[in-house]
């Protein structure tokens, strides 16, 4: 048998300024994308999985047009040369956007398939932050999505994914794929599995695996902050067995339906100040405080500076903020050497039109050794405020502080650009805070743009109703459909 893979994977707000390009993404292909360490799993299968192209990114802006299409060509590319093929797994996010285009995956995937004919089984894994669409459901044989947020099952996901591909294309199995559009669209802060009713409709989903004639079951929140026509919730299941696939992928939906009031904020939310009243009023530490309308992983800028301007000014002591994406602040840093005194201008270097600067007089603390523009980080200390001034990326393991000389538990405050925070940060958290600040991500859903494509959903709107219907793909066995 002949399996590859490959894929495109990055989360994009279609309500941000910045445009993501080739810069900003990780790209492997060939030898290169064999040995990396995200599929050495693929290892483990008597055939080989042949290397096509993968490009992986931290979320942002929309993709730029060039960008993708000279992305899509080299997979493409790379594809062809390995027909003939019995399956071809991808490794994807489902919130990809791209300029000018309506259902980016869709063009990506229906693009694999005519590539690779008809009788090869194409597998995908999905964030479960991911929107589906008629036309990826059609070009698909089976998918497994993400069951926790925050995401600690990505690997188990994509072997799952890849376990269906090879023991249905070895087999000769030909799966019925069933599809559940659900109007409901929230944020992941509100969906986390961490907290009910996510954690009990996500726990049910394993057990569901082995009902005979289902090989996968899946639920997607689908991804809030993309306007687009494809934008909902989802139910998958992948398996043999159509009746029991369209009876479980029903009720499924259906319960999700109905908790759709009841999905809340696991942790205290509020706007910058009232929060920062609560952390100077707190007796223990360290309080961390998540920044969540500018965080980076789920499609934020990361250079606002409202939480740092606020901390200035009502003179908070001993807090640390990580970290503000500036390039050229980082830069200024790099010019002078440990223990100088700069003026620096910091923020709103990537979207000046959604963040104003701040001037301030800073100590240079640290600068992390690198030979690579774009890893550079610098920490500063202004008044009682240490400041980590870096290129666009999380802060979301306990490694990415100690590797610049900084300890959490130290600090009162500790400020990241995150939602929910990251299995590392969050039991350090004492307590853990959320502010519903400005950003490419608002997490007030009423403070979005008015929708423009995104068909009526609910918290959007709220005056219909609904009942769940089976879409069976395209690609399922002809009694099947």
């Amino acid at each position: 048998m002949r399996f590859a893979f490959g894929g495109i994977h990055i989360e994009c707000s279609t309500y941000s300024r910045i445009r993501s390009r080739a810069q900003d993404f990780t790209v492997l292909s060939g030898k290169e994308l064999s040995a990396a360490p995200h599929f050495s799993f693929l290892l483990s299968y008597p055939d080989p999985f042949l290397p096509t192209f993968y490009a992986t990114a931290v979320p942002g802006g929309p993709v730029e047009r060039a960008t993708y299409d000279n992305f899509k060509e080299e997979f493409l590319h790379s594809l062809k040369k390995l027909l003939p093929l019995d399956g071809l797994y991808l490794a994807m996010h489902g919130a990809l956007y791209v300029e000018g285009m309506q259902d980016a995956e869709g063009d990506w995937i229906s693009a694999a398939r005519q590539v690779v004919g008809t009788n090869c089984l194409i597998s995908a894994s999905y964030d479960l932050h991911g929107n589906l669409s008629r036309r990826i459901i059609d070009n698909i044989d089976m998918l497994s999505a993400y069951r926790t947020a925050p995401h600690i099952d990505v690997r188990e996901t994509m072997q799952r994914a890849t376990d269906m591909l090879v023991r249905c294309a070895t087999k000769g199995i030909k799966p019925t794929l069933v599809w559940v559009p659900v109007p409901v669209l929230l944020p992941g802060e509100r969906t986390s599995t961490e907290d009910q009713p996510a954690k009990g409709l996500y726990a049910q989903l394993a057990p569901r695996n082995a009902t005979p004639g289902v090989l996968d079951a899946s639920l997607l929140v689908g991804y809030v902050w993309a306007d687009e026509p494809r934008a909902t919730a989802s139910v998958v299941l992948t398996g043999t067995d159509r009746p029991t696939l369209e009876q479980q992928a029903v009720q499924i939906a259906q319960q999700y339906w109905d908790v759709r009031e009841d999905f809340k904020f696991g942790v205290p939310v509020g706007s910058i100040a009232e929060l920062l009243d609560q952390a100077q009023a707190s007796p223990t530490h360290p309080v961390i405080l998540a920044d969540s309308g500018d965080n980076p992983t789920g499609g934020g800028v990361g250079d606002r500076v409202e939480v740092l301007e606020l901390l200035l000014r009502r003179k908070f002591a001993n807090a640390l903020v990580a970290g503000i994406a500036d390039l050229p602040a980082t830069d200024l840093c790099y010019a002078s050497s440990p223990g100088s005194s700069l003026k620096l201008r910091i923020g709103g270097t990537l979207d000046p039109e959604g963040s104003r600067p701040v001037e301030v007089e800073a100590e240079l603390l640290f600068l992390l050794p690198t030979d690579v523009l774009r890893e550079r980080q610098a920490v500063v200390k202004i008044d009682e405020i240490t400041v980590l001034t870096a290129a666009r990326r999380p802060f979301h393991n306990i490694s990415d502080f100690t590797r610049l000389q900084l300890q959490i538990p130290s600090f009162k405050l500790l400020v990241v650009k995150s939602g929910y925070l990251s299995p590392e940060l969050a039991p350090m958290a004492n307590p853990n805070l959320m502010a519903l600040s400005s950003g490419s991500i608002l997490q007030d859903l009423d403070k979005l743009p008015r929708n423009q494509l995104r068909p009526p959903s609910f918290p959007f709107d709220r005056s219909f109703a609904w009942q769940p219907s089976t879409i069976i793909s395209a690609r399922s066995p002809h009694e099947a459909r």
